[in-house]
């Protein structure tokens, strides 16, 4: 059986930069267990599974996998689908729908040729002690913690975030899904961060969307403003641009096409 799969940096404008994510069409699903093996075989942060919702013009069912688990949420895969859509499949459409483990997912396109993702808002709430091998893993110590489906690490400059090398094997320690870093930005962003995901098979994530569902709402209320520009800064880096809607949260950025072909599954 042959499958079309894409390639997509999310979040950048430029090939080689932004957060590199496999898509594969389908039009009915495969077993779970051969989706996670595609997306091992892969091995990039995410690979993207989509059908066709039966009886819906616009709408699809989507389902994501890191090289080791399936996961609830994921935004720069979806923008990645988004844009294999747009660009390969043909979609003329204002906006489209991808429904998933949480919720539907609207997506549009802003008139600049940026995808808008309309995501859930899951604010962080304070976290009084911190997880056993957090510190060490970080070899820093962080201003405050916040807890939201990731542990949130603050820092007060860009330069902390940016100098961090983490311990891999000690984070692996640490109960949560993902553990994002973050400090105000410098210059034209408001904020910046990093994503470190060992437990679920991705040591750094390049450029993280659905850390941003917990980021906005914190950044916005600290900053007073609603619309923000975030940076990832990752070694490949990424560009976002936010905004708080009650309890959505849009974030915007470019994809481009790495490469596209057929994968052959027996």
């Amino acid at each position: 059986m042959l499958l079309p799969l894409y390639q997509i940096d999310a979040f950048t404008d430029q090939l080689f930069a932004g957060n590199p994510a496999a898509v594969c069409p389908l039009t009915a699903w495969l077993p779970a267990e051969t989706m996670q093996t595609i997306a091992a075989e892969n091995n990039l942060a995410e690979t993207a599974f989509f059908v066709p919702r039966e009886g819906k013009e616009a709408e699809y069912e989507i389902r994501w996998f890191t090289p080791a688990v399936e996961v609830e949420l994921c935004g720069h895969a979806t923008l990645a689908s988004a844009h294999v859509l747009r660009r390969h499949l043909n979609f003329r459409g204002e906006e489209l729908v991808f429904h998933s483990k949480s919720g539907p997912l609207r997506v549009s396109q802003h008139e600049s040729g940026r995808l808008t993702l309309d995501f859930p808002s899951r604010p962080p709430r304070p976290l009084d002690t911190a997880p056993e091998g957090l510190f060490a893993g970080l070899g820093a110590t962080p201003r405050q913690l916040l807890a939201g489906p990731d542990l949130v690490a603050l820092f007060d400059t860009e330069e902390e975030v940016r100098a961090l090398q983490p311990d891999q094997a000690l984070l692996l320690q640490v109960p949560y899904r993902g553990i994002i870093v973050t400090a105000p930005g410098s210059g034209e962003v408001d904020f910046v961060s990093r994503f470190f995901g060992p437990r679920v098979g991705v040591p750094e994530d390049p450029v993280t969307g659905s850390a941003h569902t917990t980021l906005v709402p914190y950044w916005a209320e600290r900053l007073g403003k609603t619309e923000l520009r975030a940076r990832q800064v990752s070694p490949r880096g990424g560009d976002l641009w936010c905004e708080l809607r009650q309890d959505r949260v849009l974030i915007s950025g470019y994809a481009v096409t790495y490469l596209k072909g057929e994968i052959e599954v027996g």
